[in-house]
C-alpha cells in the first residue's frame, strides 16, 4: 500500500528529547520569533506564545522541577484547560527527564487521586479555579498517595502549605528562576509521557510513550495533515490537550515543524469555530465528526466565509458518509480522516495522494508496516478478510508498556508484534476498511469509554445488584452511554437518583446520560450478559438528561 512512498526510512537517533525538539529546535532560527501557540479563552481572553518564550518557559519548568528535587523517571500529573500552561508543563517535565501524565479536566476528584496513586505522581499541576472547587475532597482522596507533595497551581499568586501538600503559585515560582541547567540527556526509547485510556478491568490503564513516539508520527505529518513546507501554517485544533489525538495533532507534531497552533477554552458552539477561523486565519483545522455536523446543520458557511482554510482533518470516531458529501457539496473540499488508539497514535489515514473512497480509512501511513493478522495463526489475512491489525514492535510509534500493567503488556506485545485487538480487511485496491474492536469498548462524541469502568462505580452503590453500561445509536454515528441497572430488593433508589450518582462520580463524557432500570439482563446459559441483546424493552423506567 502507498507503493510510490515504500521507500520511507526511519531516522531514530539514539539520544531524542520531546520538550527540547518542540521548542529549543527553533532556536536561532528565524522560526524563534514565530507564534508557537495562541489560546482564545472566554474568560481570559487570547494569549500567545512564541518559540523563545516557549523555550525559555520550558526551561524554568524543568528548573523549577529540580529545584523541587524531582528526580528523573518521576511523574508529573498534569490536570489543565487548554492554556500556555500545558505545553510549558508538559514539554519542561519532558525536558528535565520526568514523565508528564497529562489528565482530562472533566475527571472528578476520585478519579485524579486514582491517577495520582496508579501514577505515583509526586507534582500535580492544576489551575487555581478547579483546585479550589475539588480541594478538600481531592486532598481526602490522597491519603494514600505518599509520593504526592507538591501542588502548582495556574491562575493565582498565592502559595502556602495544605497539610501534607505544598502549594505553589505556578507563575510566581518560574519568575523567580533565573539560571537554568541543561535538559536532561534522554535516549529515544527513554519514558516521555503516560497517557491513561479505558481498560477492561473497570479501571483506567497506563499508556507509557518513550520520547521516539513523536519521531514516529512524522509520516503523519505529509500524509495526513499536508502542511505547506515553506509557509507558516496556522492549525486550529477543536480539543483538549489531555487527549492523545490533541496532545500529537494539536501540540508535539506542528510544535516540532514549528507551526502555529490555535486552541480554544470555554463554551463550544459551531459560529465560535467560524470566528476563530477568521480571526487567526487558519490554514488547517482538525475537529470530530461532532463538530463537522454542528457547522453543517447549525451554520450557512460555505469555503468562501473561511478562505484562508484549505485542509480538514478529523479524527475519533467514525466520519459518516453523509457529513463527508454534505461537507465536500457545501465547503468544496475534503475532510481527510484517521484512525488511531493511545498504543499507537493515528497511523491510518486518508491523504491528498488517493481519492477518498467514503467508509474507508484510507491507507496505513508510510513507515507502519501495518499486517492484518489471524491471532490465531499469526499469518496474514487475504484481501477482502478480515484479520486483526497487527503493529511491527520495531515500529517506533509504539507505546513501551502498560503502567504497572506486565500481564496486559504481554498479553499485546509478542511474537513480534503489537496487536491492537482492533480489525479490519483490505479491499481489491489496497484501501483499509476499519472495523473496530471486538470487545465492548463504546465510542461517544469521539470519546473511548469502558463500560467495565462505569460499572465499576454504579455496582459500589448500595442499592444496586447488577448493571449493563452500553452505548445507545440514538441517531446515525451518534452514540449515547447509557446504563441499565438491576435493584436490589428492598432498594428505594430511583432512576433521577442514578442518574445523579454517575455524574457526581464520574467524568461528564463517561457519566450515563440515561439510566434504564430493569428486572434481568438478556444472558449467556453461563450468566454472561449479553450487551449486545440489551434493548429499551427491557426497562421498567427510565431517567435522561
Amino acid at each position: 500500500m502507498f507503493e510510490q512512498f515504500s521507500d520511507w526510512q526511519w531516522n531514530i537517533p539514539s539520544y531524542f528529547n520531546i520538550g527540547v525538539a518542540c521548542s529549543d529546535k527553533h532556536l536561532g532560527t528565524a522560526q524563534a520569533d514565530y507564534i508557537a501557540m495562541i489560546v482564545e479563552d472566554d474568560v481570559r481572553g487570547t494569549s500567545q506564545i512564541t518559540f523563545a518564550e516557549l523555550a525559555r518557559k520550558t526551561d524554568q519548568f524543568a528548573q523549577l522541577l529540580r529545584n523541587l528535587k524531582v528526580k528523573v523517571g518521576d511523574r508529573v500529573l498534569i490536570r489543565l484547560p487548554n492554556s500556555l500552561d500545558y505545553p510549558i508543563a508538559f514539554l519542561g517535565a519532558m525536558k528535565m527527564g520526568a514523565i508528564a501524565v497529562p489528565t482530562s479536566t472533566l475527571l472528578t476528584a476520585e478519579e485524579v487521586a486514582y491517577l495520582a496513586k496508579d501514577s505515583g505522581a509526586c507534582v500535580l499541576v492544576t489551575d487555581a479555579p478547579a483546585w479550589a472547587n475539588m480541594e478538600q475532597q481531592i486532598v481526602d482522596h490522597l491519603q494514600d498517595t505518599p509520593n504526592l507533595v507538591h501542588v502548582l497551581l495556574t491562575q493565582t499568586s498565592q502559595s502556602q502549605p495544605n497539610g501534607f501538600l505544598q502549594l505553589h503559585s505556578l507563575e510566581k515560582v518560574l519568575i523567580e528562576i533565573q539560571t537554568c541547567e541543561a535538559h536532561h540527556k534522554t535516549k529515544s526509547e527513554d519514558p516521555a509521557y503516560l497517557v491513561y485510556t479505558s481498560g477492561t478491568t473497570g479501571f483506567p490503564k497506563g499508556v507509557l510513550h518513550a520520547h521516539r513516539a513523536l519521531l514516529g508520527r512524522q509520516p503523519a505529518a505529509q500524509y495526513w495533515f499536508n502542511y505547506h513546507e515553506n509557509a507558516q501554517d496556522r492549525i486550529l485544533h477543536s480539543g483538549k490537550f489531555n487527549w492523545t489525538y490533541v496532545l500529537g495533532s494539536g501540540l508535539m507534531d506542528p510544535l516540532y515543524l514549528g507551526k502555529t497552533v490555535i486552541v480554544h477554552e470555554g463554551k463550544n458552539d459551531a459560529q465560535t469555530w467560524l470566528n476563530l477561523i477568521n480571526k487567526h486565519q487558519a490554514t488547517i483545522f482538525i475537529g470530530v465528526p461532532t463538530i463537522y455536523r454542528q457547522l453543517l446543520q447549525k451554520t450557512t458557511a460555505s469555503q468562501a466565509d473561511i478562505p484562508s482554510l484549505r485542509h480538514y482533518m478529523s479524527a475519533g470516531e467514525h466520519l459518516s458518509d453523509e457529513v463527508l458529501s454534505q461537507w465536500k457539496a457545501r465547503f468544496g473540499l475534503d475532510i481527510y480522516e484517521a484512525v488511531g488508539m493511545s498504543e499507537f497514535s493515528y497511523y491510518l489515514s486518508q491523504s491528498q495522494y488517493r481519492p477518498i473512497r467514503p467508509g474507508s480509512a484510507g491507507f496505513p501511513q508510510p513507515g507502519h508496516n501495518i499486517k492484518l493478522l489471524n491471532p490465531e495463526t499469526l499469518e496474514e489475512v487475504v484481501t477482502g478478510e478480515e484479520g486483526m491489525i497487527s503493529v511491527p514492535l520495531d515500529d517506533p510509534g509504539i507505546f513501551l508498556r502498560y503502567w504497572n500493567l506486565d500481564e496486559e503488556t504481554a498479553k499485546y506485545k509478542h511474537d513480534g508484534y503489537f496487536f491492537t485487538g482492533d480489525y479490519a480487511k483490505y479491499d481489491a485496491d489496497g484501501y483499509i476498511w476499519f472495523l473496530g474492536r471486538k470487545d465492548d469498548i463504546i465510542k461517544s462524541f469521539g470519546y473511548r469509554v469502558s463500560p467495565y469502568e462505569i460499572e465499576r462505580v454504579y455496582k459500589g452503590h448500595a442499592d444496586v445488584a447488577d448493571c449493563a453500561a452500553i452505548g445507545e445509536e440514538i441517531e446515525k454515528d451518534k452514540l449515547l452511554v447509557v446504563i441499565y441497572v438491576i435493584l436490589k430488593p428492598d432498594a428505594t433508589t430511583s432512576a433521577d437518583s442514578l442518574l445523579a450518582f454517575g455524574k457526581q462520580h464520574l467524568a461528564a463524557y463517561k457519566s450515563p446520560k440515561t439510566v434504564y432500570l430493569a428486572q434481568d439482563f438478556p444472558r449467556t446459559k453461563n450468566g454472561k450478559i449479553l450487551r449486545k441483546d440489551i434493548r429499551p424493552n427491557i426497562a421498567v423506567a427510565k431517567s435522561s438528561r
